[in-house]
């Protein structure tokens, strides 16, 4: 029997993806203790991807304290992979949720703080930037970031300023010959798990504002504003890049990256299983077990398990997904490569109640299913 990789998200607001591994790991050496387990956990580009690459590649943490979304100091952190010359950084960490919690409101939130992360990695050293976008509490669509990075946004009356999702309208032009001055050299890739566009009904503001904060006049005050800025942009910069896929990821993050940074939008799954050699992980493993808290329809267009799948697919690997819950519309996953789903849910209770224990219902399920699995590949 090969190698068992171990390739799961985080169940959000549960476990940590290096967590999951390491129960999946405990219960599968108890039937197979011959058998090489590979643990990479992973994330998609949202709260807790740094540490997931740490975990799975190796590398340091590094501190810094940045502006965070309501221009308070916080202390944020990035990572620097083994090679010395690539960083992890993740929006989240300086204009995440959690930073907000209390006070929502993507209409003053901002991602300065993440341009001034980048820049700090720039400063250390790497010349390649891996930029983790979800979790927001922002829908400035990446203008704070750029501003940090040096672009100058101006008024009608030729005052600058640095917009945030309330005054993306006051947007008359903007200078972006700084920030190319200060990235220079650096190559910079944005994870995303979405490929929504920047504004409109599947926007950045109609569709993920809501959770920020936002009431129905706030989302319509704040889309109103993305297209502006979409609109400005094209006019200053010559190319409209507003219904990218992935424009509107992190409140308008994506745009920002692509259209000011000439950043690289990729599907977060990919740019983490690329940078982990999972291919060549692959080539003599004999099953791979995934996760995440979720699985729906929203799985299948990009998420961990959807790119973990399809790889092993390509591979001929079989794939095991545990999952917290099993939601609508997750069935084309099995099409992508996913060979069976489970629930690791013992009874039937509401999420406030079931991630307090879900260390042992994942526990239990493992233990289940490692026992089905020794049946055909003995080990004692």
């Amino acid at each position: 029997m090969g190698p068992i990789l171990l390739v799961p998200d985080s169940f959000k607001g549960s476990l940590s993806s290096r967590q999951v591994c390491e129960i999946m790991e405990r219960q599968l050496a108890g039937y197979f203790p011959s058998v090489p387990i590979v643990a990479l956990p992973v994330a998609d580009g949202g709260e807790g991807s740094v540490d997931a690459f740490l975990a799975a590649a190796g590398g340091q943490r590094v501190t810094k304290t940045v502006t965070g979304p309501f221009g308070q100091p916080v202390e944020a952190f990035y990572g620097i992979l083994p090679d010395g010359r690539t960083a992890v950084v993740e929006m989240a960490a300086c204009a995440g949720l959690p930073l907000a919690e209390g006070q929502l409101d993507p209409e003053r939130a901002t991602t300065y703080g993440v341009g001034e992360l980048i820049l700090a990695a720039k400063a250390a050293g790497c010349t390649k930037v891996i930029l983790g976008l979800g979790g927001s509490c922002t829908n400035d669509g990446g203008a704070g970031a750029a501003a940090a990075l040096g672009a100058v946004f101006h008024r009608e009356d030729g005052t600058s300023f640095v917009p945030t999702g309330g005054t993306l309208q006051e947007i008359a032009s903007l200078d972006c010959a700084p920030l190319a001055e200060a990235l220079a050299g650096v190559e910079l890739m944005a994870m995303c798990d979405i490929d929504n566009p920047l504004f409109g009904q599947e926007g950045a503001a109609w569709v993920f504002a809501p959770q920020k904060g936002a009431d129905d006049a706030m989302v319509a005050r704040l889309d109103k504003g993305l297209r502006h800025l979409g609109e400005v942009s094209c006019r200053c910069l010559g190319k409209d890049l507003s219904q990218l896929p992935g424009a509107g990821a992190a409140g308008g993050l994506g745009f920002g990256m692509a259209a000011f940074c000439g950043a690289k939008l990729q599907m977060g799954i990919d740019v983490v299983l690329d940078t982990l050699g999972f291919e060549e992980r692959l080539q003599q493993a004999s099953l791979v077990f995934t996760g995440e808290g979720r699985i729906d329809s929203q799985s299948a267009r990009g998420k961990v398990v959807a790119g973990v799948a399809r790889r092993a697919k390509q591979a001929g690997v079989p794939v095991v997904a545990l999952v917290g819950e099993i939601g609508q519309g997750f069935e084309p996953l099995y099409d992508q490569g996913l060979t069976a789903v489970f629930s690791i849910n013992r009874a039937a209770q509401p999420f406030a109640q079931s991630r307090h224990h879900a260390a042992d219902n994942l526990a239990l399920a493992m233990d289940n299913l490692a026992r089905l699995l020794s049946l055909g590949f003995p080990q004692h």
